[in-house]
């Protein structure tokens, strides 16, 4: 994946971790950094199917998920899938489509189905979703609301790139496509496979209690209209389980929840008036979590 995002490991190993703990990403950054490019490297990297999906105010919930229609040779409905049915799928500024689009996208990202006409149909495993988002435009979009960010694992920003990096992309994107030099590394067996060992590490109870003890801060903590979600405090152990095990690890220790806590935890906070009238963010809300809740010291 790095032949394609130069300089930027440490958003290839969050996207990574991200895909073996079962998530999906938001990918929320400026325009041209390299957001599509990241997901598109990362369905090349494995031998699976892509679907990609082009956001617009126009677009249906069926153009997402499928439609049943007549087929007059066979006499009988049948059904179309959509590009949701796929193992990775790109879903392009997914701000401009409409909220009945948008949530059409939930039960597909919450429980990994989708149901037409009554009928549901399974989707992978593994099934990942990587939206983009454009934090700066608003002309034309519509903003997820909490239940959908709730359903992203992580949110990630690509950023600009360092001063080496972009010569490095100047060189290498100047008269070729990089992605076209990206292949298979890994089938999906494989991705499965890794997804059962992260399961299998262990999270001692110390580490249980501080998870809870972030997610109940964060419910009174003056500067928070909204805490963690009980899937919030899932999703944080489950991808620290990741990190755990791509560190060569067996068992969680708190640093790994410490990391991982801004782009599992940030979007899913939501600050109030107060707080934004004096310009803190859900970042800087999180960051007084994580240096007053006490890390234990023991399993």
């Amino acid at each position: 994946m790095q032949q394609a995002i130069q300089g930027k490991a440490d958003v290839v190993d969050l996207v990574l971790l991200c895909l073996v703990s079962e998530g999906h990403l938001l990918i929320e950054d400026v325009p041209g950094v390299g957001k599509t490019s990241l997901a598109k490297a990362l369905a090349r990297s494995i031998d699976c199917s892509f679907g990609r999906v082009q956001f617009t105010p126009d677009l249906l919930p069926s153009d997402v998920v499928g439609v049943t229609v007549w087929n007059r040779s066979d006499s009988r409905f049948e059904f179309r899938p959509g590009p949701i049915f796929a193992s990775i799928v790109l879903g392009d500024e997914i701000n401009r489509a409409s909220p009945k689009t948008q949530s059409a996208m939930l039960e597909a990202m919450a429980e990994g189905q989708v149901t037409v006409d009554n009928v549901t149909y399974p989707l992978g495993p593994p099934f990942m979703v990587i939206a983009t988002q454009n934090p700066i435009e608003h002309e034309g979009t519509y903003p997820l609301p909490e239940s959908q960010l709730d359903r992203f694992l992580m949110r990630v920003s690509v950023g600009y790139p360092s001063r080496e990096a972009e010569l490095e992309v100047l060189d290498t994107h100047g008269d070729h496509n990089p992605l076209d030099h990206v292949g298979p590394v890994a089938t999906r067996h494989d991705v499965e496979a890794m997804i059962d060992a992260v399961r299998t590490v262990h999270v001692a109870p110390s580490i249980k209690a501080y998870l809870v003890e972030l997610a109940d801060a964060s419910r009174r903590h003056h500067h928070l209209a909204l805490g963690m979600s009980p899937r919030a405090t899932l999703s944080l152990q489950r991808v620290a389980r990741a990190r755990a095990l791509a560190g060569g690890r067996a068992y969680v220790v708190p640093d790994d929840v410490k990391a991982l806590a801004e782009p599992v935890l940030a979007h899913r906070l939501l600050v109030t008036p107060e707080a934004q009238l004096q310009g803190i963010s859900s970042a800087d809300a999180l960051a007084e979590l994580l240096a007053h809740v006490p890390v234990p010291t023991s399993g």
